[in-house]
């Protein structure tokens, strides 16, 4: 017999099938750094699905940041925002974006997932716009808030160049003409370079830098699938960055093998280009670690044959024992499925502990038991390379009964000395800043 209510019926299934799978076995540190322990993959009949319900902040609820930092919301009442961008002149930029419609549907386990998805806050309309944040007297809250560009497709990445910004949409790069103090853009963008989208366009967010010089732009583009279960050929210069030449628009595949980058950032000391990347899914929750890593130019990273190094995996059809054997070692592993997604090093003055090394904003897991993630950490560097195990910067995004408040995406440097962070289920932007209560007390300590 039919059920009566087939909606309500499949939005059952979805959050019974958020309570299956298998827990992890390991200690969370053993798979962080640039050794993790890589066990043998764990199957099961229903992926491992643990889904942390969205409610949002209520009240004056907020994060916890570390010791010596304060945090504090920079904006709020804001629609899913993802991404951060801070203008030189101090202005914020924030994409307020969502996954576009797919064009097929995407069959049942599509779905299925969006349920899933929707019982995460992952799945409102996306507000195709980009709104900018001004924060004039400086007292770290943002009292302007305009509609900065609109009328976009998915935004995500930005990068500011000259007098042009240039925006990531999730099937094209856009360059607008951007004049400084400028609080919204009118003007009609002109397409650079075309990304990889498409019908299925499973990650659909497209993160972008500019090189030092100005000249190029990289974009992050991630896979179309979790291990190419709908094709190689739908696979074609995605699970890579690419480079776009801005005066003539053309690109190349710059690296590949990365299942899905997201963030990406130029290591200050060593000028080398670094990404975090959301690494497979439905190996167990202790498979397999997402990771930071320097970017090699021609570099290939394993997707989908195999993951960290030459780790192969079985499910990929045909096998590719050539690729297999070129892939290489990302530099460190953040964690099993903590789904990193900012990435912005670091230009604090203090505490001394966050001045070297990266900002990681991790969104979380859906795929591991216990849940990981839903978090900002740093992870410290010597010598342009990391250095140590990551600090927790912000905490509390997850209630004691493992509910939501809000989930951490893009993390980005305030010139006025902060780092922004982008919630997408609380639909706030919080601002971290030094203690100067703390630096008050250690100096009145230094007193004779």
């Amino acid at each position: 017999m039919r059920p009566a209510f087939p909606g309500l019926a499949l939005a059952a299934l979805a959050l019974t099938v958020a309570a299956c799978g298998e827990s992890s076995q390991l200690p969370d540190e053993s798979s962080i750094g640039p050794n993790p322990t890589l066990p043998a993959p764990t199957q099961t009949i229903l992926p491992t699905v643990r889904v942390a319900k969205a409610v949002g902040w209520q009240g004056a609820a907020q994060p916890v940041a570390a010791e010596g930092l304060v945090v504090k919301p920079f904006a709020r009442n804001l629609d899913h925002p993802r991404w951060l961008y801070a203008l030189p002149n101090g202005d914020v930029l924030v994409a307020e974006s969502n996954a576009p419609k797919r064009a097929d549907g995407g069959g049942v386990k599509a779905f299925v997932m969006g349920l899933v998805q929707g019982y995460a806050g992952a799945k409102t309309p996306s507000a195709n716009r980009i709104s900018l944040l001004r924060d004039s007297d400086g007292d770290g809250i943002a009292e302007t808030k305009t509609t900065f560009l609109e009328n976009l497709h998915s935004p995500f990445g930005m990068a500011l160049v000259g007098d042009s910004l240039y925006v990531a949409n999730t099937d094209a790069i856009l360059r607008f003409p951007y004049a400084a103090g400028a609080t919204r853009i009118t003007a009609v963008g002109t397409k650079v370079a075309d990304l990889p989208a498409g019908p299925i366009n499973h990650h659909w967010t497209k993160g972008l830098v500019a090189s030092r010089d100005g000249k190029l732009l990289y974009a992050s583009i991630g896979s179309n699938s979790n291990v190419a279960e709908n094709g190689i050929e739908h696979e074609e210069r995605r699970a890579a960055i690419l480079e776009v030449d801005i005066a003539t628009g053309q690109s190349r595949v710059f690296a590949a093998g990365l299942r899905n980058p997201v963030g990406m950032d130029w290591e200050p000391q060593t000028g080398t280009l670094w990404a975090v990347v959301n690494e497979r899914d439905e190996l167990g929750s202790d498979l397999v670690p997402d990771y930071l890593t320097s970017v090699k130019e021609g570099a290939f990273y394993g997707w989908p044959w195999s993951y960290y190094g030459q780790n192969i995996d079985a499910r990929v059809k045909p096998e590719n024992p050539g690729m297999v054997a070129k892939a290489i070692v990302p530099d460190y592993a953040l964690g099993n499925h903590v789904a990193p997604l900012g990435l912005a090093f670091s230009s604090l003055r203090s505490p001394e502990r966050f001045t070297n090394g990266a900002f990681v904003g991790e969104h979380g897991s859906w795929n591991r038991d216990p849940p990981s993630g839903y978090k900002v950490v740093f992870v410290p560097f010597r010598n342009g390379r990391p250095d140590g195990m990551p600090i927790d910067v912000l905490t509390g995004f997850r209630t004691s009964d493992g509910k939501a408040q809000g989930r951490p995406v893009g993390v980005a440097l305030h010139p006025a000395g902060a780092l922004l962070v982008a919630d997408d289920v609380g639909n706030v932007v919080w601002r971290v800043a030094s203690d100067p209560q703390r630096r008050q007390t250690a100096a009145d300590r230094s007193m004779p």
